[in-house]
């Protein structure tokens, strides 16, 4: 029952930081609802049940898109949660075309756990993508960030099966194959 409350402390802890952002969807859905939904995919469908695993997925943004420093981080949920959030934090200070490039070079270098949370990320986000196209996003920008995701998620491989597979399903809908690095 105690892990229950380690995920519990960092579901709150991401509430609280996420509280005022939203989706850029139609509905401009709380922003919390995706770190949430990122564990849930790794739990549900990946299978996922390590807690470090667990917590980072649903502190994965809170580094990149909040004031929270990576000391906070380690300092409320410990060492091995600090090093996953750091492998799948963006560096904001770099032009997001760098960012992209970096995520897709970086992906085969990750921890296995760090690479898990990444699946699950790109899985919830082009089954958002899928129901709805965010506010000013064209098609095209669409099927772009579909072909980026699958040079990323390419870089993942080996980690989650269950996960793979759904991901290998959806970028195939948009006509983009997966290949192994």
């Amino acid at each position: 029952m105690a892990e229950v409350g380690l995920l519990l402390e960092a579901a709150n802890f991401a509430c609280i930081k996420h509280k005022d952002q939203r989706r850029k969807d139609e509905s401009k859905t709380p922003y919390i609802n995706h770190p949430v939904g990122v564990a849930y995919i790794l739990w549900k469908e990946g299978g996922v049940t390590d807690m470090a695993t667990l917590q980072a997925a649903v502190l994965h943004d809170t580094v990149e898109d909040t004031d929270t420093t990576l000391d906070e981080i380690e300092e409320v949920f410990g060492m091995e949660v600090r090093r996953i959030v750091d492998e799948v934090t963006d560096d904001k200070s770099l032009p997001k075309a760098e960012r992209k490039r970096l995520q897709v070079v970086n992906a085969p270098k990750k921890s296995p756990k760090a690479k898990a949370v990444k699946l699950a990320d790109k899985l919830y986000n082009l089954r958002d993508l899928r129901k709805c196209t965010p506010e000013g996003w064209s098609e095209q920008r669409v099927q772009e960030y579909f072909e980026w995701a699958g040079q990323v998620v390419s870089g993942l491989l080996g980690t989650n099966a269950v996960l793979e597979q759904q991901l290998r399903d959806l970028l195939k809908q948009r006509g983009v194959d997966l290949t192994s690095n």
